[in-house]
């Protein structure tokens, strides 16, 4: 079975000393309980694997009790290993989780502790109340594609619709049902389980009506004001940047800022919007083949969304940014940026005459950048998609 990078890492930090509670973050339906699980199978350790969705009613004393268990191994071999999957659905889990570390700190007890669950704003909700200081993230992210070309052997073109998620993958064959799958079992769960059943939300009409419009978006600028006179409902500016933020902790869809000299500047400009993986774009278009008869226009803007998603995933938990430029009639599609470097990227899936243009207002404004230029005249699209961050910037 294919591993992925997290999974070996996990792996790696589990051999080490006690240190840190592990965190497994990612959007839903990315495979995190899989790869957790394929780390605990190569683990030197005893492990103690337990999930709160294996219960209809758990709670504090449940987790005291598995705890304890593991604790017991850790005595007995030296180091254990207790996974707990779904923590989410404990209740005032973070608290009980800080008060069981912090005794096994004081004992001490070498037991070592991974935590997952599929709701990312209810799991860094309990990171910040109570968690500070005991524990480090480890990230899984989309489906990137040198991952689902090794797992499935997919083509490039198919990547660049189908990318991102490796449940639905077996469905390509058939793809009113890959389209079902996307739309129901990922975007509405997401929604449901992630955003409306967490959030304070007062207006869930705007916010799915936000979702499927700034999807189908991806890879353009929008102003909010403009965006909010789209919307089949009534709301203002801060509303939907409010509703952006959900979505974008959802791992559905976000709004990439302008890069400017300064952060304020940045934060009130029009968001560039950007569906966080290439089969969320092609789920609200309804496009599931490239038979599908597809436009040059439409082509384009899959191809610069699946660059977005790509560079969107690697600078996530990094010290690097991912921004657009425009000013005037000149725009660079994506600014990555570093406390050393800046680097400029064009997309390009015709001519690239252009593409220079943007590069060169940008430097005299804000000085030398090098250009990547993705696309015709430029990095091949498989190539860049195939990269790590470091080898961009």
């Amino acid at each position: 079975m294919f591993r992925r990078p997290e999974s070996y890492e996990l792996q790696k930090r589990l051999d080490e000393p006690r240190r840190f509670i592990q965190i497994v973050l990612g959007p839903r339906q990315v495979g995190k309980t899989t790869l957790v699980n394929q780390a605990l199978k190569a683990c030197s350790k005893p492990v103690v694997a337990i999930s709160a969705d294996d219960l209809s009613v758990t709670g504090r004393q449940w987790l005291i009790d598995h705890w304890q268990r593991a604790r017991t191994l850790a005595e007995q071999h030296g180091s254990a290993v207790l996974s707990i999957d779904e923590i989410q659905k404990i209740p005032d889990w973070s608290s009980t989780v800080k008060l069981l570390w912090d005794q096994d700190a004081r004992t001490p007890v070498n037991l070592h502790v991974v935590l997952t669950g599929s709701s990312t704003i209810l799991i860094r909700r309990g990171m910040s109340e109570s968690l500070a200081g005991r524990f480090e993230v480890l990230r899984a992210r989309h489906w990137n594609w040198p991952e689902m070309r090794e797992a499935f052997d997919i083509s490039l073109e198919e990547y660049l619709l189908i990318g991102g998620y490796p449940g639905p993958v077996e469905l390509r064959s058939a793809p009113d049902r890959w389209l079902e799958y996307m739309r129901e079992s990922i975007v509405e769960s997401t929604l449901a389980l992630d955003v409306l059943a967490l959030e304070r939300v007062e207006k869930p009409a705007l916010l799915r009506n936000l979702l499927i419009l700034g999807t189908s978006m991806s890879a353009q600028i929008a102003s909010l004001q403009k965006l909010l006179g789209q919307l089949q409902d009534a709301g203002n500016a801060a509303t939907i940047a409010q509703y952006l933020l959900l979505l974008s902790d959802s791992g559905l869809l976000t709004g990439i800022e302008k890069y400017t000299a300064t952060i304020v500047r940045s934060r009130a400009s029009s968001p560039k919007l950007q569906a966080c993986a290439p089969a969320l774009l092609s789920a609200v278009l309804g496009v599931s083949s490239h038979s599908d008869g597809m436009t040059p226009a439409l082509r384009g803007q899959i191809v610069e969304s699946a660059v977005g998603s790509h560079l969107l995933s690697l600078v996530k938990g990094s010290p690097v940014t991912l921004s657009y430029w425009r000013e005037g009639g000149h725009e660079v599609d994506y600014v990555l940026s570093s406390p050393r470097r800046i680097v400029l990227i064009e997309v390009k899936s015709g001519n690239s005459r252009g593409a220079h243009r943007g590069a060169e207002q940008f430097r005299k404004h804000h000085g030398p950048a090098p250009l990547i230029v993705v696309g015709e005249g430029g990095v091949s699209l498989g190539e860049f998609l195939s990269q790590p961050l470091d080898a961009i910037i």
